[in-house]
């Protein structure tokens, strides 16, 4: 494996929550999402959740672990409101900066992905508000995302662990929104907040991705790279920012998942997941690398046939999707089987680009003594890489 292939992890839910990775954190409120977290506890609860959930979830013993397990990038997702800035939330700059230390010391490069934005820019749950998406829609939002980017790249610029900026996770186009039907999916808590959700169009994109590269560019060092996500539609960039002389540093980023797959589908089948990689996926990236660099930042194993039943595109007990109580799983021996046909038939698509990352490093639900949670601890790297699950060249 070469030296500059990025064999990545993601280290979700640690400055952006997610309540499915860690539903403790979320006990004894109601919340479905980040916004709704503080707005549904006493704030000093809140805070003291918040300052144990950051300094336990992550800390140097991680990058230890990850050094380890021949893990050479990490993708850290942060909120907009990483600065302090947005009131009721708490901001984590002073994590960031010790996660810059720890990886620059164990030698892992990093790259900071902006994961969230006011008023959400797809309605997941991982947006940071469930199912509002109208932040394309408010130009003071838009400009505000701009100037995080813009002061992320002041502060890290030319620091020797930064890989680069990602300058915004997963903006949802129509397609997706329509293939998950995302008001259904995605119910918001708030009906009226919600009212006049939409889709972002690739117009919308492409011209704010152009900005986003301006501000962030100015502030970077010559090797640091400037990341856009593909908004799910993979080949719809093939003439945008493909001059190299004007765009050198610029990265496509793409998130493949098999729960998505299903969704459009896809038989349950070990043969149909191996069909679909190797002749529709594995086509797609190769035409999609002609014009750029491109990572897939996050991706995993998970799938239907290894939780022994249908997840329904990856929706799980919070969705409201339940495991038959029969369900013991399938035996580790088939588990092991279907996980590393996947691993090494995905992880050869993405050696044609510049690497990936795996989401996510860890998970904190328990699949062992809750059966809706069986067959979900492919989402996590380190129980992956324990179980062989997972290598980066089988």
């Amino acid at each position: 494996m070469s030296k500059s292939f990025l064999n990545g992890a993601n280290l979700g839910s640690w400055l952006v929550l997610e309540k499915w990775m860690s539903p403790q954190l979320f006990r004894n409120s109601d919340a479905d999402d980040e916004y709704y977290l503080p707005r549904t506890l006493e704030r000093s609860d809140y805070e003291s959740r918040i300052a144990q959930h950051r300094a336990e979830y992550i800390s140097e013993r991680d990058f230890v672990l990850l050094k380890g397990m021949d893990i050479n990038s990490v993708r850290i997702p942060v909120p907009y409101f990483i600065f302090g800035d947005r009131e009721p939330f708490i901001g984590c700059i002073n994590e960031l900066d010790n996660a810059m230390s720890w990886a620059e010391h164990y030698g892992i490069s990093v790259l900071i992905d902006l994961h969230t934005a006011p008023m959400g820019q797809n309605g997941f749950d991982n947006g940071g508000i469930q199912g509002v998406c109208k932040w394309s829609q408010t130009p003071e939002e838009v400009e505000f995302v701009l100037s995080v980017l813009e002061r992320l790249a002041v502060r890290y610029g030319n620091h020797k662990a930064l890989l680069g900026i990602q300058i915004l996770n997963e903006p949802i186009s129509e397609r997706m929104w329509n293939l998950i039907n995302l008001p259904k999916r995605y119910p918001a808590r708030d009906p009226q907040l919600a009212a006049g959700s939409a889709p972002n169009t690739l117009d919308f994109l492409r011209d704010f991705y152009t900005e986003a590269y301006q501000r962030i560019n100015m502030h970077l060092d010559c090797d640091k790279k400037v990341v856009f996500h593909d908004a799910f539609e993979l080949l719809a960039w093939q003439d945008f920012m493909a001059d190299k002389q004007k765009y050198p540093n610029v990265i496509l980023d793409t998130h493949q998942y098999l729960m998505m797959v299903e969704s459009n589908g896809c038989e349950q089948k070990l043969e149909s997941y191996l069909d679909y990689l190797e002749h529709n996926l594995k086509a797609q990236y190769l035409e999609a690398c002609k014009v750029h660099d491109v990572i897939c930042g996050e991706w995993c194993m998970f799938n239907s046939l290894a939780c022994g039943y249908d997840t329904k595109g990856g929706q799980s007990v919070l969705n409201g999707v339940v495991s038959d109580s029969s369900n013991q799983g399938l035996p580790l021996a088939e588990r092991t089987k279907i996980y590393q046909a996947l691993c090494k038939a995905q992880m050869n698509i993405w050696k044609l680009g510049l690497g990936h990352y795996y989401w996510n490093y860890k998970i904190l639900f328990d699949t062992v003594n809750s059966k809706n949670w069986i067959g979900w601890d492919s989402w996590d790297l380190g129980r992956c890489h324990a179980f062989n699950w997972f290598k980066s060249d089988f």
